[in-house]
This record gives C-alpha cells, structure tokens and sequence, in this order.
C-alpha cells in the first residue's frame, strides 16, 4: 500500500488544476523529421523570465537575432557580490536536508533572483562526494528547458554548493495536493515534458538512474524540470557494466532487480511509465515495502512471471530465484 494520502484507484479524476490557463505552458511539437522533441539550436534562444520559468522564442523573420541575454551581470566594483563566492547568496530558508547535503531557498546578492542552494558537507577524510562530483560535472554541459539550470558552484574548505534555479515545488508534493489522480490535461502535459528532457539527455549519452516524482520539479507555470543527477552516468556505445544500486526501489526495472548490470535507456523509461500509471491513478505502481523479492512480486503479480519463453535469459540473472515462479503459480490458484 502506498504511503501516499490518496483516495485510491477507483476515484474519480476531478479537473484540481490549481494553473491558471492563461499562465499554462504551452508545448508545441516541431516539424523536425529528426527530433521530435527540439527545436534545431540556431532557431530557439533559452532565457529566463522574472519567475524562473524558461522561455523559448525564435529569432526574428528578419534573420538578425534577438539581443543575447547575458547570465550574469559585471560587479560594478570590486566590492560588489560575485559569483562563486559564498557570500553572494542569502539562505532564507532550509527546503530539506539528507545524508550529505542541506537545500536552502535562498536569494542572489548579484541579481536579487531566487535560488536553491545545496550545500553539501566535506569530510576531511572522505573528500568530496563521488556523487556531487557527478552530479556537477554532469549538469555544467546540460542546457535545456526541462532540465534543472545550474547557476554556480561555490567551493569552500568546509562544503561545496550547488546553485540552481528556484523552482517552487515537485511532482509528488503537487500529486499530494492533488489525492486521486491528476486531471489529464496535466498528465500530458507533464509526461510530454519529461519525455522530451530524458530525450535530451539520452542523445548525449547520459542516463539519470533515479527518477521519481521527487526528482521531477514543478514550477508555478507547470513547467516540468529533472533535478538531482548524483546518480546519472555518461554511458558509452557499447555499453560498459554499470551497477544495479540505482533507482529508487518502487521505480527500478525487474531485470535490475534480478541484478543485471547490463542496461542502457530502457532504465529511465520504466521509471517513466511507473510515474505516468502514478500520475493517473494518484498511488504508486509498485510500491514495495519490505526488500527486492517484495517488489518483484508486486511487479509479477501484475505483469506475470516472466520464465525462458517469454524473457530468454532470465534465469541466469543473478537474483532469480525458482521461488518467484512457485510462489507466483501458487497464487494463481
């Protein structure tokens, strides 16, 4: 059972869109025979609007571009607040904290914007996270609508933080205001966004590993946004051997519960069509709630236990068990 306060499958999926139409992302597919996602680079320009909210507009039908914004502004002085230094930003509030690294809503001193600060604590030991590391190198490169934009990275002998833009909630918080299913419109229009940012970054070779809602930003013009890569790897072709400790448990694919370490996109779309079932029916797919053998059973039970007729190769996965398929047929009974 779900640990989400919902009123279960079988509500009735009301309009609780607390989005104003007007103020509604509209999202448009492109021409493009290639990409069905994005536009090509040199006709869409990326800038950001006074309330974070991403912008994408195309150059003008004259062919001269439209004036470039600049994304950050010159200290008038020496003195001024700059970037990369820590007192450049006001913590106004603490958003969460978890084993390695505080959130903070906080404000720039440079430009009076709204930030998210996540100030990760060094161990003198230990070093930096592998994982801030990653996370770091990983979104310095990512440029895009539907992915979380990286301002500044602060680095002091005590901590390092990431600066991010502000973005007011995320999926499983706006799925909680919103108990028994999403209205449809918003289903689409989240799902589309998700798709077309995993779509980015899947072109550039780059797996997230942990999609769930909580990692899926929702900012108040129902502009969807992936956050948190200190899973995320850059995978090569062929593919090497990853490891199967990724993803959250109710959102990790059956093969990587059986061990395989073999994997490639089809990781990120199995989290992807377990949020769309929980953005429909308001509660988790597969929300296991005791270990692996507990999840892969909620998973069988639905879609069937899979044996070497139907998925060639799976009882030589490290984790399978001949239990699965007794304890699945006893069941059946």
């Amino acid at each position: 059972m779900s640990t989400r306060n919902c009123q279960g499958m079988d509500s009735v999926i009301k309009p609780l869109d607390t989005i104003p139409e007007d103020k509604k992302v509209r999202v448009q597919r492109t021409q493009s025979t290639f990409d069905p996602f994005e536009k090509p680079a040199n006709q869409v320009k990326r800038v950001h609007s006074e309330n974070n909210a991403c912008i994408n507009f195309k150059t003008s039908s004259t062919g001269k571009e439209s004036p470039k914004v600049r994304r950050h502004s010159s200290p008038s002085s020496p003195t001024s607040p700059k970037f990369g230094k820590a007192d450049s930003y006001e913590k106004l509030e603490k958003l969460g904290e978890g084993s390695y690294a505080t959130v903070y809503k906080g404000k720039s001193k440079v430009n009076g914007k709204l930030v998210a600060l996540k100030v990760i604590r060094l161990q003198e030991e230990e070093g930096t996270p592998f994982t801030a590391i990653r996370e770091a190198s990983l979104l310095k490169g990512l440029k895009h609508a539907n992915i979380v934009l990286l301002h500044d990275i602060i680095h002091t002998k005590e901590t390092l933080t990431l600066v991010f833009e502000y973005v007011h909630t995320d999926l499983c918080q706006y799925m909680d205001k919103h108990p028994g299913g999403l209205h449809p419109d918003n289903v689409k229009l989240f799902l589309f966004q998700l798709l077309r940012g995993l779509s980015y970054i899947h072109q550039r070779y780059i797996l997230h590993r942990d999609l769930k809602p909580q990692n899926l930003l929702i900012s108040d013009t129902g502009e969807l946004k992936l956050a948190d890569f200190g899973l995320a790897r850059a995978k090569s072709v062929p593919s090497h051997t990853y490891s199967n400790e990724v993803v959250t448990l109710w959102y990790r694919p059956p093969d990587v519960l059986l061990g395989s370490t073999e994997y490639s996109t089809c990781l990120d779309m199995w989290g992807v069509g377990c949020i769309f079932v929980e953005m429909i029916q308001g509660v988790a797919a597969f929300p296991g709630m005791k270990d692996i053998q507990d999840q892969l059973e909620r998973i069988f039970l639905v879609l069937g236990t899979p044996n070497e007729d139907t998925w060639p190769g799976v009882h030589s996965l490290p984790h399978f068990k001949p239990v699965f398929s007794s304890k699945m047929s006893s069941a059946d009974v």
